[in-house]
């Protein structure tokens, strides 16, 4: 791995994965304790389905992350 700074003027580069893993935090790891890995990497594969199938996002045009994929693959099709 190497560093790839974010452009001046540009910091939105990195915003979508900080503001995931902050979504991430409030809404599954400060809520649940996990007692193993496993039960960990379970409620993560399941929040990441819930999140891919029923999430709204704005700059989706209010879609979810799964629609939104869709249909940027129906538009290259």
């Amino acid at each position: 791995m190497k560093s790839s700074p974010a452009f001046v003027q540009e910091p939105e580069g990195n915003g979508c994965a900080e503001r995931f893993i902050r979504t991430l935090k409030e809404n599954l790891l400060s809520i649940r304790s996990f007692t193993t890995v496993e039960e960990l990497r379970q409620a993560l594969l399941a929040f990441k389905d819930l999140y891919n199938r029923t999430w709204l996002i704005e700059r989706h045009g209010f879609k979810s992350p799964s629609q939104a994929r869709q249909s940027l693959l129906e538009a290259a099709a």
